[in-house]
């Protein structure tokens, strides 16, 4: 119903003014969620970079300069880490600007749109259909107004607001309009809290942080016993050696265990994400959405605005038999004319008939919602009328209803005009319906969508199309999109058994006359059948299926509310935009694999090699500058290019157990390969120069086997990726064989490379052989550990598959 009150004129620029100077402004969080002094703090403060400062002080006070070269890690980790999150924060921030929608605040008598944060106490804020309630308030306006606050408080059904009644910021606008006087703003609202946790720039409730988190854990618990042994045995196993040389074995077994490139890198490969969807005029709302992009196997896909464009063209009209034309003509003028929030549809009766007649009395007004399919208007001396869905204002046995869904199957929308026996606001409408037209409009399929769809259906993922328009219509557009659905159903007749209700919606393609619970029901019903859902739209009638999905992706001209509760929002309408979206998620939670697994791999052996040495009470085979080489050649640098290469990998559960599954057998077997190398080599030591030869044994047995691994998590090949394996392997080749004979040739000439001894001798041709002997045995059961691993967790299935592809 509709209260009639005087308009109130809102604030003056006095009043506004005073409540600036006050303090009482709608001032909100950081849209990032995150300052960027926050961001500083967390790139640099680090359990990591403390454990290497720690030890970089240490190898410094030996006065071996080259042996610190580890220590630059902690200014790369955290520069690279903070730079790349700024940025991704700047551009959430301008994106957030442009795809925030702005209230409509009546100031002095008249209404503009102002950005949110310039709303003040006490504000006048004009809401209509799909509007958000941006900050508490009292109604002091109210025509029909009907406002859903499911997401606060899990009330399905809308709820009728009148002058005098609070509204909530969270909740939205389903039908009528209105205007609310803001009561509460800033933090002092319910808006505020929505936005730090909707739009936080973080990594909460991620499947994968939270795997990283675990083995940070175990990392850090497995550090503490093998570091106390080693240090120990470091300092008691040879007493008289000097304790520079004593301090350098010591840091050289504690520095690999620390991965300190696995958080770098995941925080890279994700801020890295945000930045290049950013370019693509996409709103990243959530950060773990660029984990659920890579997860996503089911998209529904609302018809409208999404396959369609919104703006609808009105084609031509259908009186009924015996209806006059030109009063159908003259009613619909009315209706539209009348409407105060008119809709896509309405719009378009509006451009092709204006109203030229003095307008119409209004005395009831029933304004359309998805969930009943019709609006209308009773006028004083012209009789009620409405208007909508042909299949739910008419009989389905009648003339008008085969006419309408005989035109809906060519793809357009089709309207009933009728007359009805009631006023439109009576409990009991529409009472009966008497049709006297069909209103008929054209609605032009986005060009790319055919493109899109076809995308998903190549990548395995299933496009559900739910529309609230008639099922055929629905159908004869998804057809022309290419969509070879099994079958069109009209959402009216799905089963009410849930288990029913699933296995019709899993099987079938194309859904008509889907009411906004339903969509909500669809994806909870595919979400149960273990699918990852995305839910696409634009609509107010979205908002809960949007919210409740897996990945909710809004359209940039779409509802406020709508925008609001999406974790993903394309600025520019462009559905094409989709399946970048997906490639950009499956790229970044792929490469984080691949990342875990080197430093994994690097962080066990490195475990495996220290437990062994100190249990044999040898002196470590490494200095740190050794592990820079090996960690250089075989991890780092081919880390930081997989991270950020092209991946389509689908993203699946079991992050944790592949990555394990792979890194600690092949950790186990370097270490191994490292440790037995070591020894053997070790029974030829005589003096200072033989011990250095048996430790370059070591590193090239390491360089074999740790190579093997890089060349076995890089697959599948292409030519970039041939190109690093080729310049890895020459790279650690020059520094084994080529860089002690430069340094020795250099040292009269350059004093002070003194301080950055290699310590390598590979002129022991024996050891050496033997070490590459080691080194390829243990390539093989890398390679085999390969197989094995991928035998459990599908891998292989997702490399040859990648390699047909």
């Amino acid at each position: 119903m509709t209260t009639q009150v005087a308009p109130v004129a809102g604030l003056s620029g006095a009043e506004v003014a005073e409540r600036i100077a006050a303090g009482q402004v709608n001032t909100l969080p950081p849209r990032s969620g995150r300052t960027t002094w926050d961001i500083i703090r967390a790139n640099v403060f680090t359990r990591i970079n403390f454990l290497l400062m720690v030890l970089f002080v240490i190898v410094l006070s030996t006065g071996s300069l080259g042996n610190a070269l580890f220590g630059f890690l902690i200014i790369i980790n955290s520069g690279i880490g903070a730079f790349q999150e700024l940025r991704a924060k700047r551009t959430l921030d301008n994106l957030a600007v442009v795809g925030e929608g702005k209230p409509l605040v009546r100031r002095d008598g008249v209404a503009a749109e102002l950005p949110r944060d310039q709303v003040v106490l006490d504000d006048i804020i004009e809401i209509g259909p799909g509007d958000q309630i941006i900050v508490d308030g009292i109604m002091v306006e109210a025509s029909y107004l009907e406002v859903d606050e499911s997401l606060l408080t899990g009330e399905s059904d809308a709820l009728l607001k009148q002058p005098g009644d609070e509204v909530m910021s969270g909740s939205f606008v389903v039908a009528g309009v209105g205007a609310y006087r803001a009561t509460r703003v800033g933090l002092d609202s319910y808006a505020a809290k929505l936005a730090v946790e909707a739009s936080k720039f973080s990594l909460v409730k991620s499947e994968l942080q939270t795997a990283i988190n675990q083995i940070l854990r175990l990392v850090t618990w497995l550090l503490v016993p093998v570091g106390i042994a080693t240090v120990l045995v470091q300092w008691t196993q040879n007493p008289g050696a000097p304790w520079q040389e004593i301090v350098l074995r010591m840091s050289g077994a504690l520095v690999p265990m620390v991965p300190e490139g696995l958080v770098l890198l995941t925080s890279l490969a994700f801020a890295v994400g945000v930045i290049r969807l950013g370019q693509l005029n996409v709103l990243v709302q959530e950060l773990p959405a660029i984990e659920g992009l890579a997860r996503v196997d089911v998209v529904c896909a609302d018809k409208t605005g999404t396959l369609t464009e919104n703006g609808l063209q009105f084609s031509h009209l259908e009186p009924s038999d015996g209806a006059d034309a030109a009063q159908v003509e003259q009613v619909l003028a009315q209706l539209a004319a009348a409407d105060p929030r008119p809709n896509a549809s309405m719009q378009a009766l509006t451009r092709a008939l204006p109203a030229e007649d003095e307008a119409w009395s209004v005395t009831a007004m029933a304004p359309f919602t998805s969930a009943k399919k019709w609006s209308g208007m009773s006028f004083a001396g012209h009789g009620n009328w409405v208007i909508g869905a042909p299949d739910v204002l008419a009989d389905a046995t009648t003339e008008i209803a085969r006419r309408a869904e005989e035109v809906g199957l060519g793809g357009r929308r089709v309207l009933l005009l009728g007359e009805s026996d009631l006023a439109v606001d009576d409990p009991a409408a529409p009472g009966t319906v008497t049709p006297r037209a069909l209103a008929v409009l054209e609605q032009k399929v986005r060009p790319e969508a055919a493109g899109t769809l076809a995308y998903f259906a190549e990548q395995d993922v299933a496009v559900k199309v739910i529309s609230g328009d008639n099922a055929k219509s629905v159908g004869a557009v998804t057809g022309s999109l290419g969509v070879a659905a099994t079958e069109v159903v009209d959402a009216r007749d799905l089963p009410t058994d849930p288990e029913q209700f699933a296995d019709r919606v899993e099987s079938a393609g194309v859904f008509g006359r889907v009411t906004p619970q339903q969509k909500r029901q669809m994806v909870a019903a595919l979400q149960s059948r273990g699918h990852n859902v995305a839910m696409t739209g634009d609509g107010v009638n979205d908002v809960l299926a949007i919210k409740d999905s897996d990945l909710g992706v809004a359209m940039g001209s779409g509802a406020a509310a709508t925008r609001s509760v999406a974790q993903i929002v394309l600025l520019n309408d462009d559905f094409a935009t989709l399946p970048h979206v997906v490639a950009e998620g499956r790229r970044v939670i792929g490469n984080i694999e691949r990342v875990a697994n080197f430093f994994l791999t690097k962080t066990m052996y490195s475990i495996v090699l220290a437990l062994l040495v100190a249990v044999a009470r040898l002196p470590f085979p490494f200095v740190p500058m050794h592990i820079s080489f090996i960690g250089w050649y075989t991890i780092g640098i081919p880390a930081a290019i997989l991270a950020l290469a092209p991946n389509g990998e689908r993203a699946r559960p079991g992050f944790l157990k592949r990555v394990l599954s792979f890194s600690m057998p092949v950790g186990l077997i370097i270490g191994l390969t490292a440790f037995i190398s070591y020894v053997v080599s070790r029974q030829s030591v005589v003096d200072e120069q033989t011990a250095t030869q048996a430790s370059t044994a070591a590193l090239i047995a390491v360089m074999i086997a740790g190579g093997w691994a890089m060349i076995a998590i890089a697959r599948p090949y292409q030519w970039w990726k041939i190109g690093m394996i080729v310049t890895m392997i020459v790279l650690a080749v020059l520094t084994v064989f080529w860089l002690p004979g430069w340094y020795a040739q250099m040292l009269p000439v350059w004093p002070w490379l003194a301080t950055a001894d290699p310590q390598l001798d590979p002129s022991n041709v024996s050891m050496n052989l033997t070490a590459v002997w080691f080194g390829l045995g243990a390539a093989v059961l890398v390679e085999a550990m390969w197989w094995i691993s991928g035998r459990v967790t599908g891998l292989h299935r997702r490399v040859f598959g990648s390699l047909a592809d």
